[in-house]
């Protein structure tokens, strides 16, 4: 199935922890049409990853309408997202979400299976598929037995058995090295072209937006900028996750002693302090969690 248009109106995300509450998106507006490969990127913490999982159907929106071809997202009800997310969307994600227990094939076959294809159909389906990623001759490999970027690749295989016309591919490079990183890059690119397929994918690396015929900036919920695939390097620094993370926290930690600031001079009253500081460390909090998990000291 080939591409549909996206349109996101006025979307709203805000997450509730206790009392406090952290808006991650702030009436975001975008329109995607169809058949482009469309990047997301933009520091830790801006929205990019609750974008994509409204347009899924893997959150609700607090406010604001997602439509996807002639379907509105937003008011499907939980069994029609079901639905939703089986047939006209696929997924892929940083973290893979391959099942270690079966081979490379069984992985591909899984979705389909779910969706009530004839194993005829399936079988045919698996081979066509690994061959489009190149992975024909690793189908009956489990993921330990694959490189990362041979597992990214049967992720890719996966989220397309299906034959969704929607693709969402959250850091489908972030765990990997330049060379895995940029072929990754380039068979989503081959799948967009060759297939027609919609695709959003989102980013920390410039370098593989790059690909994409249009790229997105986010930055405190809303989209920023858009930049042509010529003009990214130029406006981002290349940067390691980690890195950008921290970057994140030192932009927060500034613009909290601005916030006093203003506060203190009257430009803003007590009501609007209070809120946007609980909202600025919620998100640093949250950022530098990450970073202990991942054995790291934050700045």
């Amino acid at each position: 199935m080939s591409g549909l248009n996206i349109k996101v109106k006025d979307l709203i995300k805000i997450h509730h922890t206790g009392k406090i509450e952290v808006q991650a998106l702030r009436g975001l507006n975008l329109e995607i049409s169809a058949g482009e490969l469309v990047s997301i990127i933009g520091p830790s913490g801006s929205g990019k990853s609750t974008l994509l999982n409204i347009i899924g159907g893997l959150d609700k929106a607090t406010a604001g309408t997602v439509t996807v071809g002639d379907k509105i997202v937003t008011d499907l009800s939980v069994r029609q997202l079901v639905d939703y997310r089986r047939n006209m969307v696929g997924h892929i994600f940083q973290n893979l979400n391959l099942i270690p227990t079966l081979t490379a094939q069984e992985n591909v076959e899984f979705s389909m299976v779910a969706s009530g294809v004839k194993q005829t159909d399936r079988k045919q389906r698996v081979q066509e598929l690994l061959k489009t990623v190149g992975l024909e001759g690793r189908a009956n490999h489990k993921p330990e037995e694959l490189s990362g970027g041979e597992q990214q690749r049967i992720a890719i295989a996966s989220a397309i058995a299906n034959d969704a016309p929607v693709i969402l591919a959250d850091e489908p490079t972030g765990e990997l090295d330049t060379a895995n990183a940029r072929l990754i890059a380039d068979y989503l690119v081959k799948i967009n072209q060759e297939l027609g397929k919609t695709i959003i994918m989102v980013t920390h690396d410039p370098s593989i937006a790059r690909v994409s015929t249009r790229i997105l900036r986010i930055e405190d919920g809303i989209i920023k900028s858009a930049l042509a695939p010529s003009e990214v390097i130029g406006q981002e620094k290349a940067t390691s996750y980690i890195d950008q993370i921290k970057a994140r926290i030192m932009e927060i930690n500034a613009q909290l002693t601005q916030l006093d600031s203003d506060f203190r001079t009257e430009k803003i009253d007590g009501e609007e302090y209070v809120q946007k500081r609980l909202n600025f460390k919620q998100i640093r909090d949250s950022l530098k969690e990450e970073c202990s998990r991942m054995g790291i000291i934050p700045p």
